[in-house]
């Protein structure tokens, strides 16, 4: 077993072994083992390793070392001493636990281990016979041995390094509550200039520490409660925050606003939130909160419409809305279906506060420039390349706004519908040459056709008298609408002695086929119509009452039959 009794551990160190001699065993144990004082035993307390401490013998004599001889008959002392060992342990085994300590040890409770040995009580190391019955010194008895192995129970934990300086009755005090004033770095209180050391530190209590200590004290509670003060400041205003966030009403100005006008643009499908936000950017609402709830509140609020509005400056959200839903405060422009560019360039010119033709210059100078798709460039005989392009709706036209800004906005319309629809294999499938073409069918669509069930009749009657085979017309259109477009004029009776002497390429009566370009801006109702025409062989039309009610003829005897009640009903 191990020298502790925990278990049985390595053999003896033999003098060859090149350890052997090292930490505190060189030149040692030149002695006999000590004598047991439980029953006589061979016992063995090898000595615990020091440094420095192997070239003295126990009891302060230096131990007779000398030459091999005396080497050989150590080595033989421990031989005899390990077999010994070797046969008490085999012997006790079964009768001691693992942390018993074997040779004399402690039992794992603290007590003397329960073995029958006679035991001397005064020695609680044990000074033994030796083995061969030589006087043996106790190995541990003297001032520079090492104390024995304590049992695990009575072992105690190595007591705190002593601090080498007293902190005095404020121990543990932080230093910035402790404070101090100017005497702490300049000396002590008696007027020396000893700087403070420890006598230092005690004399100024012992004078005036009670008033510095209550000068300090002071100093940490005016600390601690401008700390929470703060504290609780700032948790109030940032739960206020939170609390008028979620819960209060949102910012909003009170009023009609200010003299001061602004005129602000709502892009095409935005919704609350958004208009909102272009208000309070241009200083009409506090916030878009506010406008959003007032919105909501108002049974009419949802149907703000895109376009420009002139509105005042710092108005309730309330009377933003209220304003934006009369229509005196709409700076829009509305391009009707089949109005033609001419009476658009009119309309914006009155928006925008500019001289007559402005509008109409800016459009020759600027079309290129508008974002035209490339089929739409038509030949010289074109009259205006962005007639078809305006789209019809709703567009923001107020003071202050550039005409090639609002024709920007129409024309980008019409290049959204026009893809959408997909004109270029639209135009093929139904024989025309071009995309073109197939707007300048629905403007005529539109022009002609009178109501939403005539458009698709009317396309049909397009398409049949353009096709080769038409013997009726001779590919001829005669449409009053292409012959009032190029006279800039919207008559109804037109004599044939005035259309048979006009050749301009737009007069449809004295020209086959279409006319070089539209003659209005077309509807998508009219647009859907030239795309998706009926199929039942109409070939005329007559306006039998002059304005709405158009009827449909597929031969040349049924229209004679419409123009007689065509005259009959205008009093010819």
């Amino acid at each position: 077993m191990t020298e502790y009794g925990r278990g049985q551990g390595s053999e003896p160190w033999h003098p060859q072994d090149p350890a052997y001699g090292d930490g505190g065993w060189e030149g040692q144990q030149a002695q006999a083992a000590h004598q047991s004082a439980y029953g006589g035993q061979p016992q063995h307390y090898p000595q615990p390793q020091q440094p420095g401490y192997g070239d003295w013998g126990q009891g302060g004599q230096q131990a007779a070392y000398d030459g091999s001889q005396q080497y050989d008959q150590q080595a033989a002392q421990y031989q005899q001493q390990y077999n010994q060992q070797q046969y008490d342990q085999q012997h006790y085994a079964d009768q001691q636990s693992q942390q018993q300590y074997q040779q004399g040890g402690w039992d794992g409770t603290g007590t003397h281990a329960h073995v029958p040995y006679a035991a001397d009580p005064g020695d609680p190391y044990g000074q033994q016979a030796a083995a061969y019955g030589a006087e043996q010194p106790d190995l541990y008895g003297t001032p520079e041995a090492y104390p024995p192995p304590e049992p695990p129970s009575r072992r105690r934990a190595e007591p705190e390094p002593k601090v080498d300086w007293d902190p005095g009755p404020d121990e543990g005090e932080h230093a910035f509550f402790a404070g101090g004033d100017d005497d702490d770095d300049e000396g002590t209180d008696d007027g020396t200039d000893e700087p403070d050391g420890r006598g230092g530190r005690g004399d100024k209590r012992g004078k005036g520490g009670a008033t510095g200590k209550k000068r300090r004290n002071g100093c940490a509670c005016l600390v601690v409660a401008l700390v929470f003060g703060g504290g609780l400041a700032g948790v109030s205003y940032f739960g206020y925050q939170y609390y008028q966030n979620r819960f209060g009403a949102a910012p909003d100005y009170a009023g009609d606003g200010t003299d001061e006008t602004v005129t602000v643009e709502i892009p095409k499908g935005a919704g609350g939130y958004d208009i909102g936000i272009r208000l309070k950017e241009a200083g009409v609402v506090k916030s878009v909160d506010a406008f959003v709830s007032a919105q909501q509140q108002n049974s009419q609020g949802t149907s703000i419409q895109a376009g420009a509005y002139i509105l005042r400056k710092e108005m309730s959200a309330a009377s933003a809305v209220k304003m934006m839903l009369d229509p005196k405060s709409q700076a829009n422009l509305i391009v009707k279906p089949g109005e033609r560019n001419a009476a658009v360039y009119k309309d914006i010119d009155t928006k925008l506060g500019l001289s007559a033709g402005a509008t109409k210059k800016a459009a020759k100078e600027q079309y290129k420039n508008l974002g035209m798709p490339k089929w739409a460039t038509g030949g010289s005989d074109v009259k205006d390349p962005l007639e078809g392009f305006l789209f019809p709706g709703t567009y923001p036209a107020a003071k202050g706004m550039k005409p090639e800004a609002v024709l920007k906005q129409m024309v980008e319309q019409a290049n959204e519908v026009y893809t959408r629809y997909d004109l270029v294999n639209k135009a093929k499938s139904l024989d025309l040459e071009n995309p073109l073409q197939l707007v300048t069918v629905s403007s005529l669509v539109q022009a002609e056709g009178k109501t939403h069930d005539d458009f698709r009749k009317m396309a049909e009657v397009i398409y049949n008298r353009l096709k080769p085979t038409n013997t009726e017309t001779n590919q001829k259109l005669q449409f009053d609408s292409t012959f009032n477009y190029l006279k800039g004029e919207s008559k109804i009776h037109i004599s044939e002695s005035e259309i048979n002497s006009n050749k301009d390429p737009y007069n449809t009566y004295t020209n086959r086929g279409l006319p070089p370009g539209p003659i209005g801006n077309p509807g998508e109702d009219a647009l859907k119509a030239a795309l998706n025409p009926t199929d039942d062989g109409w070939l005329y039309f007559v306006a039998t009452d002059g304005q709405n009610n158009t009827e449909f003829a597929k031969t040349y005897e049924e229209f004679q039959k419409l123009k007689e009640r065509f005259n009959a009903s205008s009093g010819n």
